[in-house]
């Protein structure tokens, strides 16, 4: 099964780069699809904790190739950053490659998500600044510039004199803003060309090789199912597709080159920013659940709002992206509670909900119907086999594969590499075949 795609089941944050991180140590290559540096993976191997935006969780292993697709849009000086940072801790990356069909993100497109989410108050959608949205809108418009553009610079020129001519009316005009200067901006960019420059190339033709050699690749989704564009809970989403039908189009690949799809989900639900979340804890449990797992968002540090398990968002996820197990995480975030409660439906105006209402208004409002089930107090951070597990925990795995009719094939217990639960003996057969060694003897 050499074509896999790991993405996120809930609203982002579900903890998809360790996971990755797994899975990578085994993939010949791993490829991002989608997103830009609104989106974080954090990795923790031993003592070194890793923060990667724009790369993928693989560059930890010199031998595997990462790829950048032409569906992330990228911030360059935010990726030179980044490989720096990967450069002081002696982590090489001459196996990065980056689709020349990926988009740019300019500073306009800063300044003007900044400026917009500021005059929607608070009504904004509450984006990370990053930029994201407005060149995924150039993108669509057709006026946006690309990676490639970099390459000849007499082209980059041109159209970034174009774009501003654009940009700056609605910088001065609209937001009452100084307007950008165009020199300044290209002095930026065609210094960026020295440094990224080299790993420039058409990366759907690499990737389809691989596959066709029956090489493993790991599409590696960035945020999460319930962000996504068209079947998210708009507009409170991101500005791409995070479905698994997004890997193709994001990766420049057939969907018969796929052959297995892994989801993430946490153990509970969290989402960042503003939008509907019905199972969401405002206090008590919600702060303990903050505080323990660590709920700050990779990208802007923000603390992320924390509820119970969703089951209706799960099938939700299950069904878009045709999902064959779930890897669900920071279990051990939920020990040392006295009761448990997972959400099996919502109930509006005396109607039942099984599953995702078809009315916004209906997800905004909705209440949450639980069932209860008993918690465990034993620490499970150094289980290894699931037969060790309380059996209280146990019960609340066997409840979650009950309601989602999808296997949990891995199970989180920690935030480390080794802290991980492998159910499935054909995931282990099938997926990590290899043993290849990390860069990071750990």
């Amino acid at each position: 099964m050499p074509g896999i795609i790991l993405l996120g089941t809930q609203w982002g944050d579900e903890g998809k780069g360790r996971i990755t991180d797994l899975l990578a140590a085994n993939m010949d290559m791993v490829i991002r699809f989608q997103g830009g540096n609104n989106a974080g993976h954090t990795v923790i191997a031993g003592n070194e904790e890793f923060r990667l935006h724009h790369i993928p969780s693989g560059i930890l292993y010199p031998s595997t190739i990462c790829v950048i697709g032409n569906g992330v849009v990228i911030n360059p000086g935010v990726l030179i950053e980044e490989l720096e940072r990967l450069s002081r801790k002696e982590i090489r990356t001459d196996n990065l490659r980056i689709s020349g069909n990926a988009h740019l993100v300019m500073p306009y497109h800063i300044v003007i998500d900044k400026a917009g989410e500021n005059i929607l108050g608070k009504s904004k959608i509450g984006t990370t600044h990053k930029g994201i949205g407005p060149v995924y809108a150039d993108k669509a418009y057709r006026s946006g510039i690309r990676v490639q553009d970099l390459l000849d610079l007499k082209i980059f020129r041109a159209k970034l004199e174009e774009s501003l001519k654009l940009k700056n009316s609605i910088i001065k005009n609209v937001y009452g803003l100084e307007p950008l200067k165009t020199e300044e901006i290209f002095e930026n960019y065609k210094g960026f060309v020295k440094t990224i420059g080299k790993y420039i190339t058409d990366t759907s033709f690499l990737v389809n090789k691989y596959l066709d050699e029956k090489k493993f690749v790991l599409f590696e989704g960035a945020q999460g199912t319930l962000l996504d564009i068209d079947h998210g809970t708009y507009p409170f989403v991101t500005s791409s597709p995070t479905i698994a039908g997004g890997a193709c189009t994001g990766a420049g690949v057939g969907p018969k080159k796929i052959d297995e799809i892994i989801g993430v989900a946490k153990a509970y639900t969290t989402r960042v920013g503003s939008g509907p979340f019905p199972t969401e804890i405002n206090e008590g449990i919600g702060d303990i659940l903050r505080e323990k797992g660590h709920e700050f968002g990779t990208t802007t540090g923000r603390p992320r709002r924390c509820g119970w398990l969703d089951i209706p968002i799960l099938k939700y996820s299950i069904m878009l992206n045709s999902i064959d197990s779930i890897a669900l995480t920071k279990l051990d975030v939920l020990s040392g509670l006295d009761e448990i409660k997972i959400c099996t439906s919502y109930e509006y105006e005396g109607r039942i909900y099984e599953d995702i209402p078809p009315h916004q208004t209906i997800i905004h409002k909705c209440k949450p119907v639980y069932i209860t089930m008993k918690g465990w107090k034993e620490d499970i951070t150094a289980v290894k086999d699931f037969s060790d597990l309380p059996d209280t925990t146990k019960y609340y795995i066997s409840e979650i594969e009950r309601l989602i009719k999808v296997p949990l094939s891995l199970i989180s217990v920690g935030p480390e590499r080794s802290q991980i639960i492998i159910r499935d003996r054909g995931f282990k057969e099938n997926i990590l075949r290899k043993n290849k060694k990390p860069l990071l003897v750990l």
